[in-house]
């Protein structure tokens, strides 16, 4: 296969058609595509600024838990989970809700970025910044790391050419698929480059290949 092109945001290849043309550069991801059936992508709801908001909220915790301290805390946003009213709540109201102190400041230093123009979350804002250029803005907020603004970029911005090393099920799914050992982020890291600009889809038929392996149906990534 021969490298594509690096594209721009804002292209209108849909991910079902970078399926297609993906199937036919390559054996592999065809048999896998053929097994896993269509990509489904479902672009999440509600503001960018909340979803983020909820993906700091969620890390390193079960679901009912999360569920739970994220529901208490918008409540307390009376719903309205923005930046202004966010900073308008006070530490002892946010760790009431169930946050830990760190989550109470990675929020607080998400809401303070979004509002001095760090982290840039209008949409025609973000339509002209690059992969590259969101993750290093999202990524100086603290709590927010190179996996959760690739899963922003492929959830949120539907973005094509998301390449997340650093998911351990992506990695597994890759060994699987092309029968190779379960690569390290940085082996990984190369055995994207011939898919772009569509190396996203790799990545989802990635997770598709560990949960037909496991004979589990679609996941919170994949349906």
């Amino acid at each position: 296969m021969s490298a594509a092109p690096r594209a721009r945001p804002g292209r209108r290849v849909s991910a079902a058609d970078a399926a297609e043309i993906l199937a036919r550069r390559d054996p592999v991801l065809a048999d896998l595509i053929a097994a896993a059936g269509p990509i489904r992508i479902g672009r999440r709801t509600g503001s960018h600024f909340a979803g983020l908001v909820e993906a700091i909220v969620y890390q390193q915790l079960a679901g009912p838990a999360a569920r739970a301290i994220h529901g208490r805390l918008v409540a307390a946003l009376d719903g309205e989970v923005e930046p202004e009213a966010l900073l308008a709540l006070s530490d002892q109201t946010l760790r009431d809700v169930g946050l830990s102190a760190n989550k109470v400041r990675s929020v607080r230093d998400l809401a303070t970025k979004v509002l001095d123009g760090t982290v840039i979350l209008a949409p025609r804002g973000l339509s002209r910044q690059t992969d590259d250029e969101v993750t290093a803005r999202l990524t100086t907020v603290r709590g927010i790391g190179p996996w959760s603004a690739h899963m922003f970029l492929i959830f949120r911005l539907q973005r094509l050419d998301v390449w997340p090393v650093g998911d351990f099920g992506v990695r597994q799914g890759y060994g699987l698929a092309w029968k190779v050992p379960t690569p390290t982020p940085r082996e990984l890291e190369p055995l994207g480059e011939p898919y772009r600009p569509y190396r996203t889809v790799v990545a989802w038929y990635c997770w598709r290949a560990v949960e037909l392996r496991a004979g589990a149906k679609e996941s919170a990534l994949t349906r």
